[in-house]
């Protein structure tokens, strides 16, 4: 465990997609709570509003306002488990799987996309801006004692004129993001434990690899071992920083895949992780069971994210 590693906030209901504001302060969610959350930088808690079902990744649009994938809702460890709060399945009231956008001046939040012409959204689960205002976004579909779906991968634009699927089917697809050049999309894979990556010709567009890949994608990492894959961040360099569960940490793969780091953390569900402060050289991380938001200095500047930190 690092031992520079600052506690933020604690009592947290798995906290998930922080986003570093220019105030300093981080948006997040709690997806056990059902909110989005604001920690301010002293640590003060407070809520921009309570969406419900299962709010998951969240990334800030062109029009200032937040774009939310929406799980719909899990079913979760009771209370006292050994473990900590762990998501368990799809929940008893499941509200079907959405991408929102909200207002954080007024809280107000507003439905954008429930599906495409291939179906509902299961569980939509993170979410990354290119530099042209569309998004890429997982859905990483919901299990079910004796079956769970299957998942992909979408892109949209954010004024909820247009939605399409890129890849499918994608085995529980969860942290996506983009190459400094945006001429690569990533998407981590959670029981897997692989990192895919995808070339973009255009925004929302994807040259597909040929088969043996299940989906287009090109392989560039997986880890041995039960291990799993979350969100993930891309910083300066390239690299890109993949919350690890399990073996609760980041994993720091190189862009070809041939330098694969591990920095753990003491909570086996590191869920997230992003980057702020000044230069973009401090790492915010949402270590989920144990319900607490921490930070750290990186060892490299974060990307800069579109609409946020240009």
């Amino acid at each position: 465990m690092p031992d520079t590693l600052t506690e933020i906030a604690s009592g947290l209901l798995f906290p998930e997609g922080p986003i570093a504001m220019p105030d300093g302060s981080i948006i997040l969610v709690e997806i056990a709570r059902g909110t989005v959350t604001r920690i301010a930088a002293d640590g003060t808690v407070s809520y921009v509003c309570s969406p419900g079902g299962g709010p998951n990744g969240a990334a800030l649009g062109p029009d200032g306002k937040l774009y939310l994938c929406n799980n719909g809702g899990f079913k979760w460890t009771p209370p006292g488990n050994p473990n900590g709060l762990l998501p368990i399945g799809q929940a008893d009231d499941y509200s079907g799987g959405r991408i929102e956008r909200v207002d954080l001046a007024t809280g107000a939040v507003e439905v954008l996309y429930t599906g495409t012409d291939k179906g509902p959204l299961k569980g939509p689960n993170d979410i990354v801006f290119d530099r042209h205002g569309g998004f890429y976004f997982t859905d990483l579909g919901k299990v079910r004692p004796r079956e769970m779906d299957r998942g992909a991968v979408y892109y949209a634009r954010s004024d909820g004129s247009h939605i399409r699927e890129l890849a499918f089917p994608v085995f529980t697809p969860n942290g996506i993001g983009l190459s400094p050049d945006e001429e690569t999309l990533y998407v981590a894979e959670t029981e897997t434990g692989r990192l895919w990556g995808f070339r973009l010709t255009a925004p929302g567009e994807v040259a597909r690899e040929p088969f043996p890949s299940p989906h287009g994608g090109r392989l560039i990492a997986g880890v041995g071992g039960y291990q799993r894959f979350d969100s993930l961040a891309v910083d300066a360099d390239g690299n890109i920083c993949v919350a690890t569960l399990v073996n609760g940490g980041i994993t720091v793969i190189s862009p070809d895949g041939a330098s694969v780091r591990h920095i753990a953390m003491p909570d086996r569900w590191t869920t997230n992780i992003c980057f702020g402060g000044p230069g973009l050289k401090t790492a915010y991380l949402t270590l989920s069971s144990t319900g607490r938001l921490v930070s750290m200095p990186w060892e490299r500047a974060g990307l800069p994210l579109n609409f946020l930190n240009k």
